[in-house]
Parts: structure tokens; C-alpha cells; sequence
């Protein structure tokens, strides 16, 4: 939760930045948002490259549990898809890409601002943090109602890194390795289909 709202802090303090035109005009090239992007998606690679033990677990976990990032990433599509029917605004792939981002703010809001503009670009930071604020602070309701793998798809992306102390919490130490599998298959799905449904 505090990761949240320090990220939320810091895109407030963006906006006022702006509006008061503190950096020059200029300054900041649309080339920057493309080299942080590369920048991002090397870091992402390193990680998972990194951690060893978890590629290693990883081989040896049964197949079916590739069913739980399937649905997350199927369910999603389909609610924003419907979703999308009231939002004559925005067509219906702008709003899937949006979706797409399954809670990894940084990396699907860069895509979308850099393909679609500021303003679809903020929908999905703004959508994708309230994702993962809802799975930090609904864990104990999703798990009372739809059961031990509710919080680890509605967390997506984030369920290998910042809703993963809550799940393992809530959901059990059993799920850790489900929630971190999750997380890294809907982690790489981000960029593929974000950028497929911005060029649609």
C-alpha cells in the first residue's frame, strides 16, 4: 500500500510540475519516454534472468498452473471489453489496451502515451494502480467469496512483487509460488498485447 501511494505522489507532483512549467519547455523530448521504456523492459528481463531458484521451480511446476494466468488475462479482456460498450469516448481496443496492462503501471502507461496520447496514457496508470490497491486492500474479501486464487489474479502483474506478502498472508505460503508463476506469464503477455491493441 505505501509503494501505491509513494507512486501516486509522485505522478501528482508531475502534474504540478507541469502545470507550473517548472522544467522549460522542450526539455523533455518524447525521446525520453522511449529510452526509459528500453530501459524498463531491460530491467524486467534481468530480474526474472536473475533469480535462479525461480526459473528453476518454475520447470518443475505442473502445467495446469498456466490456467490461472489464462484466466486472469481472458477475464480481464472480457469485463473491459464489456466495459468498453459504456465508453463511447474511447473505442473498444483503446480500452483493452488499457486492460492489457494487468497492473503494471510503469511499463503499459509508457506504451499507451507513446501509441495513443497523454490522456489514455493517464487512464491506464491511474487504472492499473487502482488494480493493485483494490488486491492489497480487498485480499480478505476476494478470498472469503471467491476463494484462495481470487487475490492473485485480480493482483495480475503485481503478484510477484507488491501484492505478493499479502497473498502469501491470505492465501497461504502454498500459493506463493502460483502467485509469482502468475506474475511473471502476465508480466510478458504486457507489452505483446498493449501494443497489439494500440495499433488495431
Amino acid at each position: 500500500m505505501k509503494g501505491s501511494l509513494i507512486i501516486i505522489g509522485f505522478f501528482v507532483l508531475g502534474i504540478i510540475v507541469g502545470l507550473g512549467k517548472v522544467i522549460p519547455e522542450g526539455f523533455l523530448s518524447e525521446q525520453i519516454s522511449t529510452y526509459v521504456l528500453y530501459a524498463l523492459m531491460f530491467l524486467v528481463g534481468v530480474t526474472i534472468g536473475y533469480d535462479k531458484e525461480l526459473l528453476r521451480s518454475l520447470r518443475k511446476t505442473n502445467w495446469r498452473i498456466l490456467f490461472v494466468p489464462l484466466a486472469t488475462i481472458v477475464g480481464t479482456l472480457g469485463g473491459v471489453a464489456l466495459v468498453s460498450m459504456l465508453l463511447p469516448q474511447w473505442t473498444m481496443a483503446e480500452s483493452m489496451a488499457v486492460g492489457s496492462g494487468f497492473g503494471y503501471y510503469s511499463l503499459s502507461s509508457i506504451f499507451i502515451t507513446q501509441y495513443k496520447g497523454a490522456a489514455l496514457g493517464t487512464i491506464a496508470l491511474m487504472s492499473n494502480i487502482m488494480r493493485e490497491i483494490i488486491a492489497l486492500l480487498a485480499t480478505p474479501l476476494l478470498l472469503r467469496w471467491f476463494g484462495r486464487l481470487a487475490p492473485i489474479s485480480v493482483a495480475g502483474a503485481t503478484s510477484m512483487d507488491t501484492t505478493l506478502p499479502i497473498i502469501t498472508q491470505y492465501s497461504g505460503r502454498d500459493y506463493v509460488l502460483i502467485a509469482i508463476s502468475h506474475g511473471i506469464i502476465v508480466d510478458l503477455t504486457v507489452p505483446f498485447l498493449v501494443t497489439f491493441f494500440c495499433s488495431v
